[in-house]
């Protein structure tokens, strides 16, 4: 789970403008914390089921947000994917 500070310096960091909250870039930066943040959980529990399908959830709703921004903008799309060290 994040917290509200940090989806808050998340938001800040990527938006297009003052008041975006549900650009795609906003978006995939917000799913790509939590899925970081699942992934350490994961580490060191191992056996945790549930909590693995919402990760597979969550990539999937990532990679079509990329793939919606890649058709959309692919300028903006890779400007996104150097700042979040994602690959293509």
């Amino acid at each position: 789970m994040i917290s509200k500070t940090k989806k808050r310096k998340i938001i800040k960091e990527v938006a297009i403008h003052d008041t975006d909250t549900g650009s795609p870039e906003v978006q995939i930066s917000i799913l790509t914390k939590r899925i970081e943040e699942l992934s350490k959980h994961l580490k060191s529990n191992a056996k945790d089921n549930h909590s693995r399908r919402g990760l597979l959830s969550m990539v999937a709703d990532r990679q079509a947000h990329m793939k919606y921004l890649e058709k959309k903008s692919p300028k903006r799309a890779s400007a996104l994917q150097k700042k979040l060290g994602l690959k293509k």
